[in-house]
């Protein structure tokens, strides 16, 4: 799954850095210097799962959009600010910030906080329907009875629920699947989405959970 994170940052240098290092570690990223730019994109159907957030910006300042940013969302938080005294970062916390990073810092070790908080925030167990799946001990459960899904099977059936309603071509999901040999043809993946059907109870022609995309590969519909 590909994670949105919205930055808010007035440097535009910086901002520019930290996208392009965030963007090739496979995040998405938006970006923007204004207040008001950013309270629009979170009150619109963006899906940012995570705000970096500068202090210093024009229009307002950054602790009275974090207050803003919480009454509308619970979306973390991670403050980046050259201020980096104590009473700042207490401020910022009692903003309702989740983390605070202090300016200047490595990309890396913005990274690692980013993946960090996501990491903790994902979720252990799904429901769709009469499918359950538990995400830590890697079963799915249709009515409640465990079905017996293959490594590969799982990760792919993992993979679509990540990017549920989204079509994932062949490529895509070979490519995300390490267990999925490099020599193997693209027309494996159509066998085990065969399998996957078979085991979850689910028919191709009119499907609950994996719905196929002409021309395309795959989509998770439920």
């Amino acid at each position: 799954m590909t994670h949105k994170l919205l930055l808010i940052e007035d440097d535009l240098e910086m901002q520019g850095l930290i996208v392009a290092y965030l963007t090739q570690s496979k995040y998405q990223v938006i970006a923007t210097h204004l207040p008001s730019k950013a309270l629009e994109i979170l009150e619109g159907k963006n899906n940012i799962d995570l705000i970096i957030l500068d202090l210093t910006l024009p229009e307002m300042d950054g602790f009275k959009l974090c207050k803003k940013i919480r009454a509308i969302t619970q979306v973390p938080i991670i403050i980046s600010s050259a201020r980096s005294d104590i009473f700042n970062k207490v401020e910022g916390f009692e903003r309702g910030a989740d983390d605070y990073l202090a300016k200047p810092y490595e990309p890396v070790e913005l990274l690692a906080r980013i993946n960090a908080m996501l990491r903790r925030l994902k979720p252990k167990n799904l429901e769709f329907g009469n499918m359950g799946i538990n995400i830590e001990q890697r079963n799915v459960f249709i009515d409640g009875v465990n079905v017996d899904l293959t490594p590969t099977e799982f990760d792919i059936l993992l993979f679509l629920i990540e990017n549920r309603q989204k079509p994932m071509s062949r490529e895509q999901i070979a490519n995300s699947i390490s267990a999925i040999n490099e020599d193997s043809t693209l027309r494996s993946i159509d066998t085990h989405i065969r399998n996957i059907r078979f085991k979850i109870n689910d028919n191709a022609k009119e499907p609950r959970f994996i719905q196929s995309v002409w021309g395309i590969g795959y989509r998770f519909c439920s």
